[in-house]
């Protein structure tokens, strides 16, 4: 491979108008569910629920504005790699919890 088929395609890699407006987000992101908690108006379940869609929301964010991923012809290669990636973690933590706390009962009853 050489260096000028390296980047190929310079609008993948986002702009300083693009990484702005992802830290303006997660910056916002960020600090709205943190005064949540500090001002303790919401009951601890509704803050709780807030907080974890503030944190999906945050995660989409740095999906597309950090690491470009996109379902357009150009990135859906590396969404998709991506997607199978996050899978076979959330199932390797997910098995691995589950088979932790199964020995944990056989062996306690």
């Amino acid at each position: 491979m050489s260096h000028a088929n390296h980047h190929e395609n310079p609008a993948s890699h986002g702009s300083v108008k693009s990484y702005g407006i992802g830290f303006l987000l997660s910056v916002i992101l960020t600090v709205i569910p943190f005064w949540m908690v500090m001002a303790g108006n919401l009951s601890k379940q509704a803050t709780l629920i807030t907080i974890f869609a503030f944190a999906v929301v945050q995660i989409l964010v740095h999906l597309k504005y950090f690491l470009h991923l996109n379902f357009s012809t150009e990135g859906r290669f590396n969404t998709f790699a991506f997607m199978f990636t996050a899978l076979i973690i959330v199932m390797l933590v997910g098995l691995s919890v589950w088979i932790i706390f199964s020995a944990n009962a056989l062996m306690m009853s």
